[in-house]
């Protein structure tokens, strides 16, 4: 643990190089290549996906903000008296800052992010505008177990915005929400942000804007590897690929080979054929019931849900 201001302490559980390494080439070696979205996220990648928020096709950042600013009342009051707050994939922060202005009860906050420097940066940004609270900031993955510097007292609260629930495998989902459902206990909550499901045109226009960001944010996940792991992958001979997959009710982003080639990760050699993909995120839409049955069968009881006006997007309050 490290003190970086009297109110913020940082805890860094996260050894990067390995867990990339082993787990891209382990992503590579695939029948079919795939490489988690969450190393999506290094400094630029997290920069690149803030761009996308911004975004005229990507609705959900604003959609769930708009739920957010309408509802923050009725947000405050369902949630009630919170003592400590934890946030997945925290990033920069930004969508907290409502619910640090509104949970006035509220002692410490925990955000949880790989991206190091990310996550320092906005943790120290808080301190200074939140100095009435405890910000713990955990460099870690909150996929994987993780020993959290809680306290003991006082109800705890989960908040995991952005849809990024979407993700996850669906028995992924259920064994993230049931390892989520541990750290509580009965009556505390989990406050998250849920995509619906809606007409494909919107849906695929969102992953894959006309500027060209989301490919960008893609495709950095090349210029990581080649940075970070040695590798030698030429960025001009893949594309980004988005589509959305009506049987599996999900986005799939890809990044698409354009050409026959042997690319290098350290002593290892992967042959990738012309038009071969590695599947690098998917985005599950769920409507309203299908996610409140799933927090059903994983230890929450559904206790409010909020919606847009013309039912983009979702904010599930549940209690353990």
């Amino acid at each position: 643990m490290r003190l970086l201001e009297n109110n913020i302490q940082s805890y860094d559980f996260y050894i990067e190089k390995e867990n990339m390494s082993h787990q891209i080439l382990k992503g590579l070696q695939a029948p079919v290549k795939s490489i988690s979205s969450k190393f999506l996220y290094d400094h630029r990648g997290s920069e690149l996906f803030e761009m996308i928020t911004d975004l005229e096709e990507y609705y959900p950042t604003r959609t769930e903000k708009k739920i957010f600013t309408e509802s923050i009342e009725e947000i405050t009051k369902a949630v009630g008296d919170v003592h400590t707050l934890i946030e997945y994939g925290s990033g920069s922060s930004n969508k907290i800052k409502a619910l640090l202005h509104n949970f006035t009860s509220l002692k410490e906050y925990v955000p949880i992010d790989i991206s190091r420097e990310y996550l320092f940066q906005s943790s120290l940004e808080l301190a200074m505008q939140f100095p009435h609270i405890t910000i713990k900031a955990v460099c870690g993955d909150y996929t994987a177990p993780l020993t959290l510097p809680l306290e003991e007292e006082g109800k705890k609260v989960i908040f995991f915005p952005g849809s990024t629930i979407g993700n996850f495998e669906p028995i992924e989902v259920r064994n993230f929400l049931m390892k989520s459902s541990q750290l509580l206990k009965e009556g505390d909550g989990f406050l998250i942000g849920v995509d619906t499901k809606k007409d494909i045109l919107t849906l695929e226009a969102a992953y894959d804007d006309a500027k060209g960001i989301t490919a960008a944010f893609n495709l950095n996940l090349l210029k990581r590897m080649n940075h970070e792991l040695g590798a030698n992958f030429d960025e001009e001979q893949f594309e980004h690929l988005a589509y959305y997959n009506e049987e599996k009710g999900r986005i799939e982003m890809h990044l698409e080979s354009q050409c026959d080639q042997i690319v290098k990760i350290g002593e290892s050699e992967f042959t990738f054929h012309e038009g071969e993909t590695i599947h690098t995120e998917n985005s599950y839409k769920y409507s309203i019931d299908e996610f409140q049955m799933l927090a059903l069968e994983c230890g929450f009881r559904p206790s409010k849900v909020w919606t847009d006006d013309e039912g983009k997007f979702s904010v599930h309050y549940l209690e353990k």
